[in-house]
């Protein structure tokens, strides 16, 4: 009887050492798998938090890249290592060590990044102060041109006035018919029938822009029936056609000069009426005037 009782308390003692080690089993079982859930949601953020790390610095790359008008290759370079290791990310394992590692890198672009987006806002700032220069000095050669071209045609503008300015002109222009003496002597007269030679005398002005030596002037002497007199040559200047009695040569020495010329008609008189007198330098004319014979 006793050894009964003695087996049937060894047993309830036996039977509550396994219940209790039972229930601290459960209860760690219980304990861990609560551990490893939390474990898994916390690596699951910080995987998810890395990967938005990671999205973002891709985005200041895109922005930094965007911005340079010429490719930066170190920074297309560190765009693409960042896409590789988003990736690789995304098909990761979600462990301790898987996650370190990924931690580790982005850290190491992060420096990267740091580095060459300042190395970037230098280049940038060299980029806009030189673009200024340039734009200050394209504005400077636009000016230094436009002076340019206003000083070339005040020069055309002043060479064509010096131009017009230095060519001869006469004064003084009359003409007269003369009797001629066989000693040489000249009278002049208004008589037509008595009238030998037209006498036709003008003074070449002193002009000192007028280049010295030896020039020529076109006298065109018409009679009143509108006949060139004397060689009645002709002349091309361009378009123009001249007519003249004759060419009147002489040494130019920038002083006025008195010139006289001569016209005869063979076998012939002249006629009664006004005659037309042309001066013509060229094709330009520089003096006229009118006498009349009776």
């Amino acid at each position: 009887m006793e050894g009964s009782q003695k087996t049937s308390l060894g047993l309830k003692v036996g039977l509550g050492i396994l219940l209790v080690l039972f229930l601290g089993t459960a209860f760690y079982a219980s304990k861990l798998y609560k551990d490893k859930q939390e474990t898994e949601r916390t690596l699951v953020n910080e995987k998810q938090q890395v990967m938005n790390d990671l999205n973002n610095m891709a985005k200041q790359y895109d922005a930094a890249i965007a911005e340079n008008q010429v490719a930066n290759e170190d920074l297309i370079e560190a765009r693409e290592r960042i896409q590789g290791l988003m990736d690789s990310l995304k098909i990761s394992q979600n462990s301790v060590n898987s996650l370190w590692r990924y931690k580790k890198k982005f850290l190491a672009l992060q420096e990267e990044m740091d580095e060459l987006l300042a190395e970037n806002d230098r280049l940038k700032v060299e980029n806009e102060l030189l673009a200024t220069s340039l734009d200050s000095t394209q504005v400077q050669l636009a000016e230094r041109t436009m002076f340019t071209d206003s000083l070339l045609v005040q020069n055309t503008e002043l060479a064509g006035v010096v131009k017009d300015a230095a060519v001869l002109q006469t004064v003084g222009l009359k003409g007269m018919g003369v009797i001629e003496r066989r000693s040489g002597k000249q009278i002049p007269t208004e008589r037509a029938s008595r009238s030998d030679k037209i006498k036709v005398c003008f003074t070449v002005a002193k002009n000192a822009l007028a280049e010295p030596g030896d020039k020529e002037l076109y006298v065109q002497v018409i009679d009143p029936k509108n006949n060139v007199l004397g060689s009645n040559d002709q002349i091309q200047f361009e378009d123009q056609v001249l007519n003249y009695s004759l060419i009147s040569r002489f040494n130019y020495e920038n002083r006025n000069l008195n010139v006289c010329e001569y016209i005869s008609v063979l076998d012939e008189k002249f006629e009664k009426g006004r005659y037309q007198i042309n001066v013509f330098n060229e094709k330009e004319l520089i003096s006229s005037s009118e006498f009349e014979l009776k």
